[in-house]
């Protein structure tokens, strides 16, 4: 296989990268370089190329007026010459988009092979590779990195409506999207386009720091610069840019006296000389530092060796990393603080939400508040026991962020766009549907999985239709399969039954329009988000509300609660606890069961034709409904069905539960071996 990426902003070179060369010259280089290098190391790759910008600007380097740079024996940067040979930042590049349009397709039909995929990075290079699809068919792959939609800032900048419709064409375009957090898969890429989901994977990428051994220069930056460099120190990597809110940190540490006596500050902030923005911001960090002499080390430049230096400093002097951004669309960074166990304090608003779920090495923030963060930073450096769990954390679970990983995934979902279709042929209609959740049911116990995986790829030969009904977005849904080596069913249930989505002949998949106006007939999302301001509810994430789900935090009997306020003020609703802790309101003729019932009717079965598998309460309508169900051995107790004809109680757990269960039902061979048993 032959990828292209695109990228066409800030200064991409041959490693290390000089962050804050310039303002656009941030994590996204970091992202393109990681994901080509992770991606040229793979068996089926001949070619990774990077295609960017020539510019002439000596302040910036020389390698970036060479058309042809090799950095890799199957990877290298393609230089694309346009109308101008300045550097030019993402918002001068706009009027140039045409101009490089044009010398792309002409490099193409030049090129000896043409690359099997395009992967555009931003919205002016999905243009480039838009237009290349028209021209030569060629699939294309999009990684946003940062949406407008989320960016105050930008909605009174001019050209932002420009940017927005750009970000569009590119949603709207792209074969498939690569998304890195849920807010992005699952609030701000909809929010453009709600029917992209079917074409968003959310993928972690990985970290690729420059090898440096012991932390000398950084200590000696310290005794030179600091009155106490023994102290523990906050520690905030980042360009001088308004968006990452460096100014908000340096006002929190300075408003705390005792923050300020437990601790020191150093923030990398670029390098001395950059662009006027930043220049600025660094110039207002330093009179701001004033305040606390001695305290504040502010370099004027730094190299990538020394960064790998001052996390391993601050993780031996029990300090704590700082990422105060109003709005950090992922967080590179505090994965990078993880490989050496340093704890972070975080912004909550993006990107680091995710990470710290993942890895659980900090605590999350409201970046306007200095009181919170400064709050935060104190806990950890005094709270000696609470900071040694978050180190072990970090140490144990930085590696779920692997760019190799990232580069398999990547290659299934270009091998799906790039796979000749077959002709279509009459297929016979399944003669049964079988329903599973995935959580718990399916996952839980790696060595059944695998059997799981071989019998459900077996299934369309025995004319049986699998579809997956789960409780979680389908790009979550997707990530977990994938975590878990499972294979992708043609229909998922998604959202707890409240989303259908079906693949097309790309890998693709769609929502079910019918369905979403059957179970939307009665639904009045706004009247229930009013009542339920009423209450004293708790919300789960913007990103977990669906158009046709609202979801809430509580327990059963909380859920019973609503029930009866929805029911008392005449609002059609189906209330669904599960797992303990979890509250879906759903239209009444939504849920498992009646998706399930759905897809049958579509085939032309009903739901006596159906078997259903799960462990939780979301589940517990579809195995009532189902002429045959399996409630696996590790089934939440809030799952209580009456024992009935067609219901079986797996002894084992989890998938091992579940084949237990198709074998008790003669449709599958009893023998998950050695699976893990029940609790």
């Amino acid at each position: 296989m032959y990828v292209m990426h695109i990228a066409l902003g800030g200064c991409i070179a041959q490693p290390p990268i000089r962050y804050g060369l310039t303002q656009d010259t941030g994590g996204h280089i970091a992202y393109v370089l990681g994901a080509a290098t992770a991606q040229a190391c793979l068996s089926g790759m001949s070619r990774v190329d990077i295609l960017t910008r020539l510019f002439n600007d000596p302040a910036l380097g020389p390698d970036h007026a060479v058309p042809v740079q090799q950095i890799g024996p199957k990877l290298r940067i393609l230089r694309l010459k346009g109308p101008s040979p300045a550097y030019l930042t993402k918002e001068a590049l706009e009027a140039e988009l045409p101009a490089l349009s044009d010398a792309f397709l002409d490099l193409l039909s030049l090129l000896p092979r043409k690359p099997d995929i395009l992967h555009c990075h931003f919205a002016d290079a999905a243009e480039l590779g838009l237009a290349a699809r028209a021209r030569f068919g060629i699939p294309v792959l999009y990684t946003p990195h940062s949406l407008a939609v989320d960016k105050l800032d930008c909605m009174s900048a001019p050209g932002c409506d420009a940017r927005l419709d750009r970000e569009r064409r590119a949603i709207a375009g792209a074969d498939a999207i690569i998304a890195s957090s849920r807010d992005e898969a699952e609030r701000q890429i909809p929010a453009y386009d709600p029917d992209s989901s079917g074409r968003v994977w959310r993928i972690n990428p990985g970290i690729a720091l420059p090898p440096s051994a012991g932390h000398a220069r950084a200590a000696g930056m310290l005794r030179d610069g600091l009155d106490r460099p023994e102290l523990p120190f906050l520690l905030a990597i980042a360009r001088p840019v308004g968006k990452k809110n460096l100014s908000g940190l340096m006002r929190a540490y300075l408003s705390s006296p005792a923050l300020r006596d437990a601790a020191n500050l150093v923030i990398l902030a670029g390098q001395d000389g950059a662009e006027p923005e930043q220049r600025a911001l660094r110039g207002e960090l330093a009179r701001m530092a004033g305040a606390a002499p001695g305290k504040v080390l502010l370099p004027p430049r730094h190299d990538a060796a020394l960064v790998p230096q001052f996390y391993r400093l601050a993780a031996a002097q029990g300090g704590v990393f700082v990422n105060p951004a109003l709005h950090e669309p992922f967080g590179l960074t505090l994965i990078e603080a993880a490989r050496f166990g340093l704890p972070v304090v975080a912004t909550q608003n993006g990107g680091p939400v995710d990470i710290l779920a993942t890895i659980g090495h900090g605590l999350a923030i409201d970046p306007r508040s200095p009181a919170a963060i400064a709050k935060a930073c104190l806990h950890l450096v005094r709270n000696r026991g609470e900071w040694d769990r978050l180190s072990r954390n970090a140490l144990d679970r930085h590696t779920r962020y692997d760019w190799g990983t990232w580069a398999e995934r990547v290659c299934t979902i270009a091998r799906r766009l790039t796979r000749k279709s077959a002709p279509l042929r009459p297929m016979p209609l399944p003669r049964s549907v079988l329903a599973f959740d995935i959580d718990g049911t399916l996952t839980g116990c790696p060595r059944s999985v695998p059997a799981f995986a071989r019998w459900a790829s077996e299934a369309p030969r025995r004319r049986q239709h699998v579809v997956i009904a789960t409780g979680r977005s389908l790009p979550e849904a997707r990530r977990i399969l994938a975590d878990w080596s499972l294979p992708e069913p043609a229909v998922i249930i998604a959202s707890v039954g409240s989303e259908i989505w079906r693949a097309n002949r790309r890998g693709s998949l769609a929502p079910c329009r019918d369905y979403a106006a059957w179970i939307g007939q009665d639904w009045q999302p706004d009247a229930i988000r009013g009542l339920l301001a009423r209450l004293p509810v708790a919300w789960q994430p913007r990103h977990d509300q669906r158009r046709w789900k609202i979801s809430l935090t509580g327990t059963e009997a909380e859920a019973s609660q609503i029930r009866q306020a929805l029911d008392d003020a005449g609002l059609p609703a189906r209330v669904i606890p599960s797992h303990g802790r979890f509250i879906d309101i759903l239209p009444r003729r939504a849920g498992k069961a009646g998706a399930l019932a759905f897809e049958a009717g579509r085939l032309g079965l009903t739901l006596a034709d159906c078997v259903a598998a799960g462990d939780s309460g979301n589940d517990a309508c579809m195995l009532a409904a189902a002429g045959r169900a399996i409630i696996v051995g590790n089934a939440w107790a809030e799952l209580r069905l009456c024992d009935r004809p067609g219901l079986y109680r797996a002894a084992r757990a989890h998938a091992a539960g579940v084949i237990e269960g198709l074998a008790h039902f003669g449709l599958a061979d009893a023998d998950p071996a050695q699976a893990v048993p029940a609790e």
